[in-house]
């Protein structure tokens, strides 16, 4: 199903002036001595000029080029993803405790996007979920929520006011983000040249109402406190970032993910240990091997990957016992506990054990398909 059309866009807040691209990259400077930081103003500007559709593809790629080697900030992530909501079509705006799960939308290349399988867990344990994810998506194309989704029979739309249908009543909704902002589709080729994550890689994972918790997928490295303020500052109450497998919402069974949670005004450090609640593994969860794609192509263009995936998650919601089983516990204790369905991850795990095994996760889905179809 198509998203909604787009329709005439204006340039930042009501009144302000028109401001361009090259004139943002003067701000910007040509090295870290001849330039500055964007100020909230200017990088929602900014990320409207992108968005708008009125700049060559060569401005925006040099535009989230200098954006790359500057370092972006806080305050600059905050614009540009405010600017990028207030474009966008957001359901579940007046929802109660929804959760929506925000992995990387580039996907993955050695697991499965087990999301689903948690995202499902943790409905089933009484969350209504979220899930904003996307399809074939450069630079990685690797394997994602839509993918397999699609692989499972149906469950993955387009359509705001749908998504919201099927979180309302199945407790259980995924969309492809460019339902939401359209606008995110015109870039797909810049971004494919370019062929390294920028500013879009984060912006795009926070097209999430404010009134929503978040599980947000970080990469490896000092971005984990910067997610955790641009939450704050985008106004959600609640919420988790976490450092998971492939930089993903799945946390590791083979060693322990770092994480922060947001829970009103405080900031407490997470930390996921497989082995506190038996879960542990030599390895993460993987897939058959397969070889190299062809150019312009990634995991996620393989039928046989995908159908891989899919038999993965089916095997989960089956009852089948392995790390998959409990890669995705995991993750669903994280979800619930962003949510506040569990006060601690052992709660989280307890009550996803008890969704699992069940049989509640499985219907959780099968409600999604008939709703889909």
């Amino acid at each position: 199903m198509l998203g909604p059309p787009c329709d005439d866009f204006t340039f930042g807040y009501p009144g302000d002036p028109p401001m361009t691209l090259s004139k943002l990259l003067r701000v910007l400077g040509s090295s870290r001595r001849d330039g500055r930081n964007l100020n909230h103003d200017e990088a929602y500007r900014a990320f409207s000029a992108v968005l708008s559709g009125g700049e060559t593809d060569i401005m925006v790629a040099s535009f989230l080029t200098a954006l790359r080697w500057k370092g972006v900030t806080i305050e600059e992530l905050v614009g540009f993803a405010q600017a990028a909501r207030d474009k966008a079509r957001l359901p579940c705006r007046d929802m109660e405790s929804v959760v929506c799960v925000c992995p990387p939308h580039d996907g993955s290349d050695r697991v499965p996007p087990l999301e689903v399988a948690a995202g499902l867990i943790a409905a089933g344990a009484g969350a209504r979920v979220l899930l904003i994810t996307d399809q074939g998506l450069p630079p990685r194309r690797g394997l994602t929520g839509a993918s397999v989704l699609q692989e499972l029979g149906g469950g993955i739309t387009w359509d705001p006011t749908e998504v919201e249908d099927w979180v309302c009543k199945a407790r259980f909704g995924a969309i492809a983000a460019p339902g939401m902002l359209p606008g995110l589709m015109q870039l797909r080729k810049v971004r494919g040249e370019l062929g390294v994550r920028t500013p879009l890689y984060t912006v795009e994972k926070l097209l999430a109402p404010s009134n929503a918790a978040v599980v947000l997928g970080a990469q490896e490295g000092a971005v984990l406190g910067t997610a955790v303020e641009v939450m704050v500052g985008l106004g959600h109450p609640h919420g988790i970032a976490i450092q998971g497998i492939e930089g993903g919402v799945i946390p590791s069974v083979r060693r322990r993910s770092r994480g922060i949670e947001l829970s009103g005004s405080n900031q407490i450090p997470l930390t996921v240990e497989p082995a506190d609640f038996g879960l542990s593994d030599g390895c993460e969860p993987d897939l058959p091997m397969y070889g190299p794609p062809e150019d312009g192509e990634g995991t996620g263009d393989n039928p046989l990957m995908v159908r891989a995936s899919g038999d993965v998650i089916r095997g989960v919601l089956a009852g089948e016992q392995g790390k998959a089983r409990s890669a995705s516990l995991l993750g669903a204790a994280v979800i619930l506990k962003a949510c506040g369905r569990a006060m601690t991850l052992a709660e989280g795990v307890d009550a996803a054990v008890t969704s699992l095994d069940s049989g509640e996760a499985s219907r959780v889905l099968a409600r999604v398909i008939d709703l889909a179809k």
